[in-house]
């Protein structure tokens, strides 16, 4: 399986808007986010934009995030965490994102093709929704032909940091959530408190 890189153009432009490394190519800021004198942003506005940088760090659609806002809700109700930090670490939490943080993937997009195609498995199971929301202990691993194995060292050999929830095992391609991520250790670049004030009315 040959994974092929799309124009990242467009992608670069909405990092720029928001004036954030959204995909974590070293490229994305080398120019900075427009200023065009526009009037100061309204309220609704802020939380628009902090609603989309969410979706953008994590590639969700719109659906998907009203139905993880939803059962961050629940969670929230039955817990004394804040609802915007369970939004957050539970969409760190997906099978893709934690395929990507490991270091398997170059990007996001990548990591969710790997899931999709069955590369992934988790607990020794193959796993293949990219939603899927890790436990804190679940062991993530590649399940891969040895040819694919080349592809995901090389992406491995530019990985550099590992979040502090997560265990890499580089020698035998698994990684571990050790622990429930904190919001301050998440490197996402979100008011999440505008996020949830967002849907506040509409959910």
């Amino acid at each position: 399986m040959i994974y092929i890189a799309r124009s990242m153009g467009p992608r670069f432009k909405q990092s720029r808007r928001f004036g954030v490394n959204i995909f974590g190519n070293p490229n994305e800021l080398k120019r900075g986010p427009k200023k065009d004198g526009r009037k100061k942003e309204s309220e609704y506005a802020k939380q628009l934009n902090e609603k989309q940088k969410l979706k953008l760090y994590y590639g969700v659609s719109e659906k998907q995030m009203q139905n993880c806002m939803r059962k961050a809700k629940k969670q929230a109700q039955r817990s004394d965490m804040i609802l915007g930090d369970i939004l957050v670490t539970t969409l760190e939490r997906r099978l893709d994102n934690l395929t990507y943080r490991l270091g398997f993937a170059r990007s996001l997009r990548q990591a969710r093709q790997m899931v999709v195609h069955g590369h992934i498995a988790v607990n020794g199971k193959k796993v293949d929704i990219p939603s899927f929301v890790c436990s804190v202990g679940d062991e993530i691993s590649v399940r891969s032909k040895a040819k694919e194995f080349e592809l995901i060292k090389a992406n491995m050999e530019a990985t550099s940091f590992v979040v502090p929830y997560l265990q890499l095992n580089k020698e035998n391609l698994q990684g571990f959530l050790t622990t429930y991520p904190q919001r301050a250790d998440v490197p996402v670049e979100v008011v999440e408190s505008l996020v949830v004030e967002f849907y506040a009315k509409k959910l």
